[in-house]
């Protein structure tokens, strides 16, 4: 018994569902966004919801159940409200701006990185140490701010690095402080 994949999705206002064979197309005038989905798996619209619901109780059809049961809920989430990711970036010297569909952080390398925004996502830095992301679709979003992320990870020292905003970074004590206490 799937919670997930049972679960009846409700479809918000402005946002359009049209199930084909093997393909679900929500779209609305922020973008549009398809998910394919296997033969075993039946996606229905009743009246207002979305049903998902699996032809058998094999365990590829149960691992499929859910996650194309979460993939439709989070188009119609993004498509309606949207995701944001927001980064920190923590070091002397270290800042970002946004120029163009381009992305170019200073982060302590002898060269500038530049990351070009893929479409459908805005990229805003409303200070040199803040970068917000938002966009329709939630892979999108979370793969871009893991990217940038990836470039200079927050290190446990002295907390330098790119974060996201409200991650708990646990600090390590530095050698100088340990020899210290004895």
């Amino acid at each position: 018994m799937s919670r997930k994949g049972n679960k009846l999705l409700n479809i918000p206002t402005g946002v359009n569902v049209a199930i084909k064979q093997n393909l679900v197309e929500i779209f609305n005038a922020k973008g549009k966004m398809q998910i394919d989905f296997p033969n075993f798996i039946k996606v229905e619209q009743i009246n207002n919801q979305i049903k998902v619901s699996r032809s058998n109780d094999e365990k590829k059809s149960k691992a499929f159940h859910g996650t194309i049961n979460s993939l439709i809920n989070n188009a119609l989430i993004g498509l309606s409200t949207g995701f944001k990711i927001e980064l920190h970036i923590e070091g002397v010297g270290y800042k970002a701006n946004v120029s163009g569909k381009k992305l170019n952080l200073a982060i302590g390398f002898s060269h500038p990185v530049v990351f070009d925004i893929p479409d459908g996502l805005d990229v805003q830095c409303a200070n040199p140490t803040s970068i917000t992301i938002s966009g329709f679709d939630k892979i999108k979003v979370g793969e871009f701010a893991s990217n940038i992320r990836s470039i200079r990870k927050p290190e446990p020292y002295n907390g330098k690095g790119i974060m996201y905003v409200g991650e708990h970074i646990i600090r390590k004590v530095g050698k100088t402080a340990e020899t210290a206490k004895k």
